[in-house]
């Protein structure tokens, strides 16, 4: 007779989500012998022809959903695995650009759970597993892995990678990853292998990337040396040792994450044309990212949450004309770097309203961000419960929804984020 503590197929997705919350001794558990076990069991470590593994600091989900979308209009069938999801689990796996019900992850789930026996894993791992049985059962062409954490020791290494990517390094998870860009950058190369090719991204390239792309045999195609683009008001051109596209059409999502991703389109020697490539790239977009949702009043969602993302989101804010106050509702984890991302906002931010997150590791109280850098030229509110619309604050005195003077920059990093963070 079955446990009924463990769901089953037919099961709801948010039992089988809060019993996968719950079943591992540690949230995060970084190793291959465990998660190997299983998908050997469930002959799920080749998931498709062509494997693309996407690690990096910031920008995987761009880079990742620009390689979908020129693959589909070259007419691959594609799935994408991606983490962590802003509202719903089922935005984490997507076959043909669209997500699957969620009848398809809690069958992939009782598959897992089968499986395993008594070897315990991790949420991030059972969902890894999960997104590879689905893709082997969708009978696809190309799959794309997004890195959840590192690289070398994240559960989708388990994967043979046959082009893997480095979109940036910067400094985040140090605690998992080291101290430092290079210990960061040896880590996240751990996705490399042998005669495969190897895209980096990052301009400012650490020196371990290069030792490890050496000892794994990987060949290394680094921007700046290897490829390049170049960006004008209207196009840009791309070039590499195949030589040149030019007149491409202006990325929507950030124009180095669409050129990271035509870099390890050319390096894979897929057959993709031309028009494909630009089709693609036009069509490419990702929610959350600089996502504008709303126009009276502006509000932007982004999900920056290190000081690195926040350069960049500084910098596209002081690109929009000024329409009075900047307001930004935040949300972030605890063991986040909450000083160094909040002090490159607080130039263009005029008031903060600081949102708990749920789970251990949400920054939940006033306290977690009262001693960052912004404290000393920002205000500070809390909010609570449900709705954008509880920015009706003491401060401006009517409601948010009715007045057109602001910029509301919004994001948040964790895979429970609270649905109402996405007004429109």
């Amino acid at each position: 007779m079955k446990n009924k503590s463990i769901p089953q197929a037919a099961s709801p997705l948010a039992s089988w989500l809060s019993y996968l919350e719950n079943l591992h001794s540690k949230s995060i558990d970084l190793g291959l012998e465990r998660v190997s076990q299983v998908a050997a069991r469930l002959d799920i470590l080749k998931p498709a022809p062509f494997v693309f593994t996407v690690a990096g600091t910031n920008g995987k989900g761009t880079t990742c959903r620009t390689l979908e979308s020129v693959l589909i209009a070259a007419g691959y069938r594609v799935g994408v695995y991606s983490s962590p999801h802003l509202v719903r689990y089922t935005e984490r796996v997507r076959v043909q650009g669209k997500e699957l019900a969620e009848s398809a992850h809690t069958a992939s789930f009782a598959e897992i759970e089968a499986a395993r026996g008594d070897i315990s894993l991790t949420y991030f791992e059972y969902g890894t597993l999960s997104a590879l049985w689905l893709f082997k059962q969708a009978n696809l062409d190309v799959v794309i892995l997004e890195v959840g954490l590192g690289g070398r020791l994240d559960a989708t290494n388990i994967v043979d990678a046959d082009v893997a990517v480095i979109t940036s390094i910067a400094l985040d998870h140090t605690d998992w990853l080291g101290p430092d860009r290079e210990s960061i950058g040896r880590e996240k190369a751990g996705i490399f292998r042998a005669e495969k090719p190897a895209i980096v991204g990052e301009p400012e390239m650490p020196a371990t990337i290069a030792d490890v792309a050496q000892e794994t045999g990987a060949l290394l195609r680094r921007r700046g040396v290897d490829w390049r683009y170049e960006v004008t008001a209207t196009h840009w051109a791309f070039t590499d040792g195949d030589g040149t596209l030019a007149g491409l059409p202006l990325p929507q999502v950030p124009q180095p994450n669409a050129a990271t991703a035509l870099a390890a389109l050319r390096a894979s020697r897929l057959n993709i044309d031309e028009q494909a490539i630009r089709d693609g790239i036009a069509q490419a977009t990702l929610p959350g990212r600089f996502q504008i949702v709303s126009e009276s009043p502006r509000v932007i969602f982004d999900v920056a949450h290190n000081p690195h993302a926040a350069e960049y989101l500084t910098g596209r804010l002081k690109m929009l004309p000024k329409r009075g106050r900047v307001l930004a509702v935040i949300g972030m984890l605890h063991d986040k770097d909450i000083d160094g991302t909040l002090a490159w906002l607080k130039s263009v931010v005029d008031d903060w309203y600081c949102a708990p997150l749920e789970g251990p590791r949400g920054a939940r109280r006033r306290n977690n961000f009262w001693n960052s850098a912004a404290r000393r030229r920002n205000n500070f509110w809390n909010i609570w419960g449900k709705g954008m619309s509880m920015i009706a604050s003491r401060r401006h005195g009517r409601p948010l929804s009715t007045r057109r003077s602001q910029k509301i920059p919004c994001w948040c990093a964790d895979r429970s984020t609270p649905s109402h963070m996405l007004w429109k």
